[in-house]
Order: structure tokens, then C-alpha cells, then sequence
């Protein structure tokens, strides 16, 4: 099928009236799809509730006696570095003032000659891990069976209500599968304490600890290596280099005009520690 695009704030009835036939046939023609449930990137690294918009014109494509089955299959993604991070918080914040084009270009200009300065000096280092989980498929013939809803006799309020509950399951589905990556470790046990400094073997015993909480919650903890004291390094070699954590005497601690984005990193996990 390839890719489509959805302009998912027009107002455009025409617009929505093709789409939702679109999605719907390509439903029942049993055509695999990618749906982003948020509708978009992160703002802050936290889960996103879902945009329910696409979801529905799916499930308008899905008969609960029909031949063919609507099965989605869950998948999570995180970063030990997500390239568009301070832009994405710089949106989020309204207030925030806005660099002009000579700025953006000059930040695009600084990040280019510093990587090629580390690359000569044999400093620089691959942008960290991407980890990707898959969860077990969900049957909607299963899903409709055990919730006693066929969304094909629904409409107005009830179908609303019924599409927000299973948008609001998937995205628990998804949010228990996301992996969690060094920077995050290392980010959470920096945001908790800002204030704190840590040596080397406290941040050990910090991060063995979150691993065990995170264990203990069923979350997917990426070991790179199996190491944990790799991790640990890579970890903390990331946030280094980016100068969210500074290195003091072999002490290590928060940097604190760049606590946005080290919660930016610790709220990707934040949920599975609630």
C-alpha cells in the first residue's frame, strides 16, 4: 500500500468523507496498515492520548461476521536520542521565543562542525540505541466478543465512547511494550534528585535499583551487551555529550538548564514505574 499522509486537523468535510472510504476499503481488503494512535510525535516523552480519528474509520471497514479478521499488532519504540527533542519541547511551550532562520541555521552549522571536530579527535559516538518491541497481536473478533460490541450497530455517542475505549486500550498495550533505553535509565535517576551529585558506583546502585523496579513491573529493559555496566556508561556517555548531566571531580549531576529535556528522555519510561 505504500504510505499515506493524514492531515488530521482539516476541516475539510470532502477531505475526511474520501479519506474515511479509503481507510475503510483498504480495512476490508485486508491491507496491511501503520497508524501512529497519538497522531504525532511526543511534545514532552510522555504517551500521547490517542487521536481516535483513523481507529474509526478502520473499524468502519471491519464486519464482526465477516470473512476476514482485523487483527492490530502492538509496537514500541525509544530512543537514547530523538533528533528533533528540543525542537519538539520548544513547541510545547507557547512561550517559549522562537530562534529566526539565521539562528536555526547557525545551531544546523555548530552541530555539524562539532561532530566533524569529535570525529578528528576520535571522540565521537554513534547517537545511542533504538529499541523496538512488538507485542502480541489483538484479534478485534476476540476484542468485540469479549466486550460485547459490534461497532457496525453503533453510532453516535455509544460509537464514540466505544472507539475511545478500545483507542485507550491499545495505547495501554503499546505503553507497556516500549523499551527502556540507557538514557532513559540514566535520565529518570537524574530527574529525581537534580540537586544530588552521584559518583560512579552510586549511579550503579541507582540504576541496578530502577532496573529491578522496572523488572518487577513487567517492563522490557534493554541491556545492551547484557552489560549492565555497559549500559551504564553508554548511558551516561550520552547525556555527557550532550551536556545534560555535568562531570564535576568525578561527580556526576543534573545539568540544570537542560532538566526539560533530561524529562524529556525519563517521562519515555515514566508510565511504567506508576
Amino acid at each position: 500500500m505504500g504510505a499515506y499522509f493524514v492531515r488530521r486537523n482539516s476541516r475539510d468535510e470532502l477531505y475526511r468523507r474520501v479519506l474515511e472510504r479509503y481507510i475503510a476499503m483498504a480495512t476490508q481488503g485486508g491491507v496491511p496498515q501503520a497508524v501512529f494512535p497519538e497522531g504525532g510525535l511526543t511534545r514532552d516523552g510522555r504517551l500521547r492520548e490517542p487521536r481516535l480519528g483513523v481507529l474509526d474509520y478502520m473499524m468502519r471497514g471491519f464486519w464482526l461476521d465477516g470473512a476476514r479478521d482485523l487483527v492490530f499488532v502492538p509496537l514500541g519504540v525509544n530512543y537514547d536520542r530523538v533528533l528533533e527533542d528540543r525542537s519538539l519541547l520548544l513547541a510545547a511551550d507557547g512561550d517559549a521565543p522562537r530562534p529566526g532562520r539565521a539562528r536555526a541555521a547557525w545551531n544546523t552549522v555548530a552541530f555539524v562542525m562539532r561532530n566533524l571536530r569529535l570525529m578528528l579527535k576520535s571522540e565521537w559516538h554513534r547517537f545511542g540505541y533504538a529499541c523496538v518491541n512488538f507485542g502480541s497481536p489483538i484479534s478485534m473478533r476476540e476484542y468485540c466478543t469479549s466486550y460485547g460490541v459490534d461497532f457496525q450497530k453503533l453510532g453516535g455517542e455509544a460509537r464514540r465512547a466505544a472507539i475511545h475505549a478500545l483507542g485507550t486500550h491499545l495505547m495501554e498495550v503499546v505503553g507497556r511494550i516500549v523499551p527502556v533505553v540507557p538514557a532513559a535509565l540514566l535520565a529518570s535517576v537524574f530527574v529525581r534528585d537534580p540537586a544530588r551529585q552521584y559518583s560512579e558506583l552510586e549511579l550503579k546502585v541507582a540504576v541496578e535499583a530502577l532496573i529491578e523496579a522496572l523488572d518487577a513491573a513487567g517492563a522490557h529493559v534493554y541491556v545492551p551487551r547484557r552489560d549492565q555496566d555497559y549500559a551504564l556508561t553508554v548511558g551516561l556517555r550520552m547525556l555527557r555529550l550532550r551536556r545534560l548531566v555535568e562531570d564535576r571531580d568525578g561527580l556526576y549531576s543534573a545539568n540544570p538548564r537542560e532538566l526539560p529535556l533530561l524529562s524529556y528522555y525519563a517521562n519515555s519510561i515514566a508510565h511504567l514505574l506508576r
